[in-house]
């Protein structure tokens, strides 16, 4: 598989632990987001952080909220802790 490593018996791979930051815009309140403990804030960007074998399911989740992603960088693992 391209972009993964796999190591040892039990298979260790590092697509896993790869973590990614999605900065969003235009998230709006619905029913979708009111699952959530906390408010959606009415302007500005929301950072999310977000582990690689996640990304589809965030970025429609996204979609699904009324945001829109403006920027994805990688993390190190100092940033990502």
């Amino acid at each position: 598989m391209f972009g993964q490593t796999t190591v040892g018996a039990n298979g260790i791979s590092s697509a896993n632990s790869r973590m990614f930051r999605y900065e969003v815009v235009g998230l709006r309140q619905n029913e979708e987001n009111d699952k959530n403990n906390y408010n959606i804030r009415n302007s500005g960007s929301v950072f999310m952080t977000v582990p690689y074998n996640r990304m589809n399911e965030e970025m429609q989740r996204i979609t699904r909220m009324g945001g829109r992603i403006v920027k994805i960088e990688p993390l190190t693992t100092a940033e990502a802790n």
